[in-house]
């Protein structure tokens, strides 16, 4: 799957600043990180032997301070030209509970060097990085349901209020919506019911589809934004509705 151009812009970010490193052995790894508001911040690692942070974890405290709340995207690079690096058990960690719905950039099996140069780069969700994994249950992280851009005009005037996910693992609450690689800023919007289906036993009622949609068309969207989904895979059919603060 092809990456999108802020995906690429967060995956630049972390190669160039890498690209500076190299003179303090302390310091060798760089991250990006990118906001609900297309913003990116950036950190270092600090090597010392009593286990300082990595870079990603750096980036993430810089991007706290910066008030940026949920992060959508994150890489991570070498210095010396090493390139894309995939975060370490910890940091998975940290991103699952802090930003659960982040998506990390990783290099495609078998590739080297510069990613955002070679094409040599792949995007997956945090969760798919940490499989079986255990969530911090104290970490209350700030979710984001991601949509499609083309779903705004319909999510802010109310005619949505149905969305179908996979793995997310999403709950009732307080959410922000967050349309993907535009310039639209998130919305803040409260979850009001989770329910799991088997994919297969989708009908047009669950899903409330309009005169002249269709399942199949549905699930072909679905699978456009989940490639691995299986046939069989149970899903959850989230209902939401903008935050009274948006009404």
């Amino acid at each position: 799957m092809d990456l999108y151009d802020s995906e690429l812009e967060v995956i630049d970010v972390a190669e160039s600043l890498a690209a500076t490193l190299g003179a303090d052995e302390n310091h060798t790894v760089a991250a990006a990180v990118m906001d609900t508001y297309g913003r990116i911040h950036t950190g270092v690692n600090v090597h010392h032997f009593t286990g300082g942070p990595c870079a990603e974890l750096v980036a993430i405290g810089n991007a706290a301070a910066a008030g940026a709340g949920p992060l959508v995207t994150i890489a991570a690079a070498g210095d010396g030209g090493r390139g894309l690096l995939s975060p370490c058990g910890r940091c998975r960690q940290v991103i699952l509970d802090l930003h659960p719905d982040a998506l990390v950039a990783v290099p495609r099996s078998g590739s080297a060097g510069p990613a955002s140069s070679a094409g040599s780069a792949m995007i997956a969700p945090i969760s798919a990085l940490v499989p079986h994994y255990y969530r911090q249950p104290d970490s209350a992280p700030q979710r984001l349901l991601r949509f499609h851009p083309r779903y705004y005009e319909a999510t802010t005037s109310g005619r949505k209020n149905l969305t179908v996910r996979w793995q997310e693992s999403h709950s009732p609450g307080p959410a922000l919506a967050y349309f993907e690689h535009t310039e639209h800023g998130p919305l803040p919007v409260d979850i009001t019911s989770v329910n799991t289906h088997r994919l297969s036993e989708l009908t047009p009622q669950i899903l409330q589809l309009q005169a002249g949609s269709s399942i199949e068309g549905y699930v072909t969207n679905l699978r456009d934004h989940y490639p691995t989904m299986p046939e069989d895979a149970d899903v959850e059919i989230l209902t939401f509705r903008l935050s009274a603060v948006n009404i």
